[in-house]
C-alpha cells in the first residue's frame, strides 16, 4: 500500500483527542504508526474520570473496531497492520519489540517510555520507504527525536495558527461626537471594525479626554465607570474596567480572558459574581479549576469539593481572592465609620470564619471536572480558571453542562501551561480566543487581554525578565 505520509504518534496526541487518529489518517491517505508503549500507556489511563481517561477509553473503543490485515517480523521488531472497520479507511501499524536498548538502570523511570517510543520511531524511519514524522505535544520528546535525526512536529504549531487579535482599539473622535456617541453604530467611527473588537478607547481630538465603551450588537455602549467601581474590588485600569463592565452587564453571557499573572482576573471575576448574586441575578457561584500537577507524563490530579484542607490546597486562587475580599471589605467599612482612625487588621481566625460564612451566604461551590458529566448547571455565575490547562474536549464537556440561565467567565494564561497533553496552540483557551474571529449568533461573547500586572513590583519584574 502506498501512503502520502507516515506518522509515529506519541501517547499525548491520542489522549488529547482520540479522534486525532482519524484526522491524521485523512481517510487512509497517511499511515499511522503506534509503538506498543503508546498502547501500554493508554491502557493505564483507562480508569478514572479525567478527560484523558475518557479519551483512553474512546481510543480503546476505536481499536475494538479493527481487523488485522497482516503480521510480519523485521529483525527484532514485530509489525501488526490493522484497519479500522469503519468508513474512515484508517490504517495503523503497531510496532513492538521484545527487548529494548534503553538501559533501565541508567535511565530515570519517567523517561523510559519516551526512549522506547523513540527507539521504535528510529526503526520506522529505516523500515518504511518514506521518512516518518514523529508527532508529540511534549517538547522534550520532540527535542530528543531531533537529536536522533527524526523529523518531528507538535501536531499544531505553525505560524499561521498564531493568534493576536485586537480586542481593544483606540479611535479618535471629534468633540461634537461626544453627545451622541452612546448607542451609535461602531462602523460610523471605525470603518475597519471586526467582530473581535469588543472594547474601544475613544480619544477626543485636541483634548486629553478619553471615553471608554464596549460594543453590543455592533453599537457603542459607553461605560458607566461609577457603577462599575461600586463593588468590593475596584477596577484600577481601563482593561479592568472593560472586563468588569462585561461581567456586570447582562448582554454578555460568555467572557474569555487571557491575562498575565497578577493582573487581577480571578479577583475581578469573583467580585463581580458576588455583586450579581447579591442583586439576585444568580443563585450561586461555581468555581471550576483544572488542577494539574507535574507528575510522570502529566498525570492529572483532581480535587475534592468542600471546606476541608483539600478544598484550600487545590483552590488557592479562590481562597486567596476570598481572603483579599474579606479584608478589603473590612477596611472599607471601618474607613467609612472612623475615617480618622487606623484600621485594625482582622485576625486570621476571623477571616477564616468570614470566608466560610461568605461561601454559605453566596452559595459558592467548587467543582471537579471529573464529576461534571451528566450534570446540568443552572442559575449560576460560573468561573472556569486555568483554561490554558484544559483540552478542547474537556472545555467542550464543561461548557455543555451549562444552561442558558448562567453566565460563564473563562480565565487563563498561555504563559502558564503545565499540562503535557496540550500546548499553546491546542488548548481550550486559545481555541476560545480564536473563536471570536467570526460572528456568533448563539452566544454574546466578550474577550479581553489583561496585560497590566497589579499584584506588585516583584510579579511585574518576574513577568518582564522571564517573558523575553
Amino acid at each position: 500500500m502506498n501512503f502520502e505520509k507516515y506518522y509515529v504518534l506519541d501517547t499525548n496526541i491520542l489522549l488529547e483527542d482520540a479522534t486525532n487518529i482519524y484526522k491524521l489518517s485523512q481517510e487512509g491517505k497517511n499511515l499511522i504508526i503506534l509503538p506498543e508503549t503508546v498502547l501500554d500507556e493508554i491502557d493505564t489511563k483507562k480508569s478514572g474520570f479525567e478527560e484523558i481517561n475518557f479519551q483512553a477509553r474512546e481510543f480503546a473503543r476505536i481499536l475494538e473496531n479493527s481487523i488485522i490485515l497482516e503480521s510480519k517480523k523485521k529483525d527484532l521488531y514485530k509489525i501488526i497492520r490493522l484497519k479500522i472497520d469503519n468508513d474512515k479507511n484508517t490504517i495503523i501499524d503497531i510496532i513492538s519489540k521484545e527487548e529494548y536498548e534503553v538501559n533501565i538502570k541508567n535511565v530515570s523511570p519517567n523517561i523510559i517510555n519516551d526512549r522506547k517510543i523513540l527507539e521504535v520511531a528510529s526503526f520506522a524511519n529505516t523500515y518504511y520507504k518514506n521518512e516518518v514524522e514523529f508527532l508529540s505535544l511534549d517538547i522534550m520528546a520532540r527535542t530528543r527525536a531531533i537529536s536522533l535525526d527524526i523529523k518531528t512536529d507538535a501536531l499544531v504549531g505553525k505560524d499561521k495558527d498564531k493568534f493576536d487579535y485586537e480586542f481593544m482599539k483606540e479611535v479618535e473622535i471629534k468633540f461634537n461626537d461626544l453627545e451622541f456617541l452612546d448607542n451609535q453604530e461602531i462602523s460610523k467611527f471605525d470603518k475597519e471594525y471586526k467582530p473581535f473588537n469588543f472594547s474601544y478607547c475613544f480619544k477626543v481630538q485636541s483634548s486629553d479626554q478619553v471615553v471608554l465603551a464596549n460594543i453590543q450588537n455592533k453599537r457603542i455602549r459607553v461605560l458607566d465607570e461609577d457603577e462599575i467601581r461600586d463593588q468590593i474590588v475596584t477596577p484600577l485600569n481601563k482593561e479592568q474596567l472593560f472586563f468588569s463592565d462585561a461581567i456586570l452587564h447582562h448582554f454578555y453571557n460568555v467572557l474569555i480572558v487571557e491575562a498575565k499573572a497578577g493582573s487581577g482576573k480571578t479577583l475581578l471575576a469573583l467580585s463581580g459574581a458576588l455583586k450579581l448574586v447579591r442583586q439576585k441575578h444568580f443563585q450561586k457561584i461555581i468555581y471550576i479549576r483544572n488542577s494539574i500537577e507535574s507528575l510522570d507524563k502529566g498525570e492529572d490530579v483532581g480535587y475534592l469539593p468542600g471546606l476541608e484542607e483539600k478544598f484550600k490546597i487545590y483552590n488557592h486562587p479562590l481562597m486567596d481572592s476570598l481572603d483579599y475580599i474579606i479584608r478589603t471589605e473590612h477596611k472599607r467599612k471601618r474607613n467609612k465609620k472612623t475615617p480618622d482612625q487606623a484600621v485594625i487588621e482582622l485576625e486570621d481566625s476571623e477571616v477564616t470564619s468570614r470566608i466560610e460564612q461568605m461561601i454559605a451566604n453566596y452559595g459558592i461551590e467548587t467543582m471537579w471536572v471529573g464529576e461534571m458529566r451528566g450534570r446540568t448547571l443552572s442559575n449560576a455565575f460560573i468561573i472556569i480558571d486555568e483554561a490554558q490547562n484544559m483540552s478542547n474536549k474537556t472545555m467542550q464537556m464543561v461548557l455543555s453542562r451549562i444552561d442558558n440561565s448562567c453566565k460563564v467567565v473563562i480565565l487563563g494564561s498561555n504563559k502558564q501551561i503545565d499540562n503535557f497533553y496540550v500546548n499553546k496552540y491546542t488548548n481550550a483557551l486559545t481555541t476560545l480566543l480564536k473563536s471570536t474571529k467570526n460572528e456568533n449568533n448563539l452566544v454574546n461573547s466578550f474577550a479581553i487581554k489583561l496585560q497590566k500586572v497589579l499584584r506588585g513590583p516583584i510579579t511585574e519584574w518576574a513577568e518582564e525578565i522571564f517573558s523575553k
